[in-house]
């Protein structure tokens, strides 16, 4: 007797509730993008009666509350494009879920944007601008509004695009379209441009290459050992040190400079002492954490969860004290340069402007920010616990090799470069792998009938599509975002010229 219940044939309500249900979820899908843009607005407007408060009765103050818009409104774009690449590898390994990420990325970055963001910043940012060709302030006003605006429009045009861009590279990008406008290409230092643009190649391949060989440092040391849980047991200490040590020199050199400034040397040693520590330290507790662990991948896996948390959390409290520049650098420009009626190379942040900088890059991350963390850390390619430590531990290393030899780099483009250092090399890897040859070779070769003839016999090629279908770095993704590279620093100087040549000529 067949027992199977025979489904009952859905009546007209059931249909049209059906449909209600899903009329809703596509509604409430909308209205959260709606509701975001609306926070944001009202950010924005925040920052305008925030800047107000400080410029009441001043010379200008029109034109500085204006410009606090403007600066806020960069803040979100910097906050929803590029804490992504602090946070993404994280959420994506799932070491970290959305919730988590962004409240442990917001927190950590508007502390290192209020503890030890530069309390100076560099008018004319990089250096890229003679200060002395733009000297009136009247011109240099609107040459700092003009590269706010550009900027901020193609970090949001990239948001939007799922592309994660350098903010840095936009405002430069900004900053050199508005310079050339206000006073033609004698006033670009294109000794220091051609350094920028050979950042786009040096950043994303140094994140690389780091990123790869420290995952096969992972992959030959601990995965591919017999007992994995007595490597991981000498080797996840090792690494835990490295990250600490990179870590600390990464901080001292991008993110504490406001606290303390050390030289080199000092640096060194400081790094050297804490990932001995961290080493010393660790040694005992990954041996308790492991005991009863079953000999699998997954085991060891999550042995890297916590490290991986703390490195999101470090990497956003440097990036808050190093990037919160590009959203508050021109508007301190602009509110000196209209209080004082002077151009400096140099101003001090006013703590008013610092917070409009905070609070935008923590907002933007919250309303915005989760659809370039998926971006980063679950499209590009597939990220585990381990392939993440790669990722974030890279980011740090690449930093201080850069710093060392003076080479300028890009944080988003490291971090990017390094996910796609880890899945590339996943590719090559798995394609040299025996194991996955003989996996091939039954699935293709129907002739083979016992397990002996197959490993004697060559591995017949796949076809084009299985091919396709195994790449383990999405082939899209990875030519829109270096297309987005390629082109942000030009888009952005562009778009600046224009906007500055309109402003000049309406006021």
């Amino acid at each position: 007797m067949n027992d199977t219940p025979i489904p009952r044939k859905k009546s007209t309500l059931d249909k049209d509730l059906d449909k209600i249900v899903r009329i809703e979820e596509a509604a409430g899908y909308l209205s959260r993008g709606v509701a975001a843009t609306g926070f944001g607005i009202l950010f924005i407007a925040a920052a305008a009666i925030f800047a107000a408060v400080y410029v009441a009765g001043e010379n200008n103050g029109a034109l500085i509350i204006v410009a606090a818009m403007l600066g806020g409104y960069m803040a979100l774009n910097i906050g929803a494009n590029d804490v992504a690449n602090n946070v993404g590898p994280a959420v994506g390994s799932k070491a970290l879920s959305m919730l988590g990420a962004l409240i442990i990325a917001a927190v950590f970055e508007s502390a290192g944007a209020l503890v030890a963001g530069g309390d100076v910043v560099s008018t004319i940012s990089k250096g890229i601008i003679d200060p002395a060709t733009v000297a009136n302030s009247g011109v240099f006003v609107w040459a700092m509004l003009a590269a706010l605006i550009s900027s901020a429009l193609w970090v949001n045009l990239a948001t939007v695009l799922g592309a994660p861009v350098s903010t840095t590279h936009s405002v430069v990008g900004g900053v050199m379209g508005a310079g050339i406008a206000a006073a033609g290409f004698s006033a670009v230092n294109w000794a220091t441009m051609g350094a920028i643009a050979a950042s786009w190649v040096i950043s994303p391949v140094l994140g690389g290459i780091i990123g790869a060989a420290f995952l096969a440092v992972i992959k030959i040391n601990i995965i591919y050992q017999d007992d994995k849980i007595a490597a991981a047991r000498r080797w996840v200490p090792v690494l835990l040190g490295i990250m600490a040590a990179a870590f600390s020199g990464y901080l001292a050199l991008k993110g504490l400079k406001k606290i303390v400034r050390l030289d080199g040397a000092a640096i060194l040693a400081l790094s050297a002492a804490v990932g001995v520590a961290t080493y010393l330290v660790t040694k005992p507790i990954i041996r308790r954490q492991s005991m009863g662990m079953e000999n699998r991948n997954q085991s060891v896996r999550k042995l890297f969860n916590i490290p991986l948390i703390c490195s999101a959390a470090l990497l956003s409290f440097a990036h808050g004290a190093n990037d919160v520049a590009n959203a508050v650098g021109p508007l301190a420009a602009v509110v000196h340069a209209a209080e004082a009626g002077e151009v400096l190379a140099k101003v001090t942040i006013p703590l008013w402007v610092m917070l409009i900088g905070a609070a935008g890059i923590s907002f933007g991350l919250l309303l915005f920010g989760p659809r370039l963390i998926r971006m980063v850390g679950e499209q590009i390619t597939k990220l585990n616990p381990m392939r993440a430590y790669c990722v974030a531990l890279s980011a740090s290393v690449t930093v201080i090799i850069a710093s060392w030899l003076g080479l300028p780099v890009s944080s988003t483009h490291i971090a990017v470069g390094a996910v796609f250092g880890v899945g590339f090399f996943r590719e090559w890897y798995t394609a040299k792998s025996k194991r996955r040859r003989d996996y091939m070779a039954r699935k293709y070769n129907r002739t083979r009938t016992t397990p002996e003839t197959v490993m004697d016999l060559p591995t017949p090629p796949a076809p084009p599509e299985e091919l396709r279908r195994r790449l383990l770095v999405r082939r899209a993704h990875f030519t829109t975002i270096v297309a987005a590279w390629v082109i942000t620093v030009p888009a952005a100087a562009i778009l600046s010229a224009v906007i500055f040549l309109l402003l000049d000529a309406i006021f």
